[in-house]
């Protein structure tokens, strides 16, 4: 039989500023979807991430690499 060995997974708690009325709209569909606001958005940034073209991906990894630059 195998063991159960309970495992944490990596996540970081952060803060984002969003519209007020975006905010009520993620609060309706999570609520709908019986779901919280965090999973929905994380299931949002996902989405979004998988779905863009390879053009735009590469666009934001080089900027997101030179806003880490500019942080150094």
């Amino acid at each position: 039989m195998s063991r159960f060995i309970p495992k944490k997974a990596e996540k970081e708690v952060i803060s984002i500023r969003i519209d007020t009325e975006l905010l009520k709209e993620v609060d309706k569909t999570a609520a709908k979807s019986d779901i919280s606001r965090n999973e929905l958005i994380v299931q949002c940034v996902e989405f979004a991430l998988s779905n863009l073209d390879s053009d735009s991906k590469k666009n934001l990894l080089l900027d997101l690499d030179k806003m880490n630059g500019a942080r150094k």
